[in-house]
């Protein structure tokens, strides 16, 4: 039964209270924070600034006193599809028609060049970062939490007519069922299992997910009858959206929150000021020289 324990290695959506010092930042200091690391890690390029990205993302769950192991946990699922992206690049990927990038290995269509070798690099180092950020978001913040906050940022928009508490209570709905979802996933899944069913049998990729699809439509029907009940709920306590709804909860943006801005914005210009691609270039040439020997 440990191969059907989904919940615990979905960690978006779920809150632990560390009490820690990202635990005691306002909401929306939060959202816009890792807002703009997501950002400067997908804009950013240079494998070796990747890897100092995703150094600062671990050291942010140490900051936020999340077990390291926890958080890494949340990396199992996407697993598969990373290691066949970092397979598919490294042997028909980058570098393969670059006079710069000599094979380090070649073989029919295959080729592995130290260019390869970089962008697998990465592509590992990136997507990590964000899966990592995605859940320190959640993790530090509680659902009602980032409800105010997100809130509170597009409220702004109310003026050019964008509902901005709807939207505010479809972001934290969403992904407040993401654990939801996998905890009832798990539950479908061991049930089929006690009546005999072989989820898990085969190495072909297509029959396990052959295998699977009888889970998926329950799964979908769940979905939909949890969604039913949702909105008969937040009817049924008077939930109405729009301008005009008063707010008894109220976001207080201290000095704790401004040092912490102030820290991430220096940390980015210090991720974009430092010349990375130089660094890379001396890493290809290391590559060279020792497939050279």
């Amino acid at each position: 039964m440990e191969d059907f324990e989904l919940l615990r290695n979905v960690t978006i959506g779920q809150y632990l209270p560390t009490g820690s010092l990202l635990h005691r930042l306002d909401p929306r200091t939060k959202i816009v924070g890792l807002g703009m690391l997501l950002l400067a890690i997908i804009v950013h390029k240079a494998a070796s600034g990747l890897l100092v990205g995703l150094l600062l993302v671990l050291g942010l769950v140490i900051l936020a006193r999340v077990p390291l192991s926890f958080a890494l946990g949340g990396l199992k699922p996407a697993l598969p599809i990373l290691l066949l992206l970092a397979a598919l690049q490294l042997l028909f990927g980058w570098g393969m028609f670059s006079t710069s990038c000599h094979p380090l290995w070649s073989w029919w269509v295959m080729s592995i060049t130290p260019c390869s070798v970089q962008a697998v690099i990465a592509l590992l180092a990136r997507f990590t970062a964000l899966i990592l950020l995605t859940s320190l978001l959640t993790l530090t913040t509680s659902i009602s939490e980032l409800a105010h906050g997100a809130e509170a940022l597009l409220r702004p928009l109310q003026r050019l007519g964008v509902p901005a508490d709807e939207l505010a209570m479809v972001f934290t709905i969403a992904l407040r069922f993401v654990p939801t979802l996998a905890q009832q996933l798990e539950k479908l899944l061991k049930a089929q299992a006690a009546r005999g069913a072989d989820i898990h049998g085969g190495t072909n990729p297509l029959q396990r997910t052959r295998q699977l699809l009888p889970v998926l439509v329950p799964l979908f029907l769940t979905t939909l009858r949890r969604g039913e009940e949702l909105t008969l709920a937040m009817e049924a306590r008077g939930y109405t959206g729009g301008p005009g709804r008063t707010h008894y909860f109220r976001l207080r943006f201290g000095r704790i929150d401004v040092v912490a801005l102030a820290a991430i914005g220096l940390l980015l210009v210090g991720l974009f000021s430092v010349p990375f691609g130089a660094l890379d270039q001396h890493g290809l040439a290391l590559l060279a020289r020792l497939a050279s020997h």
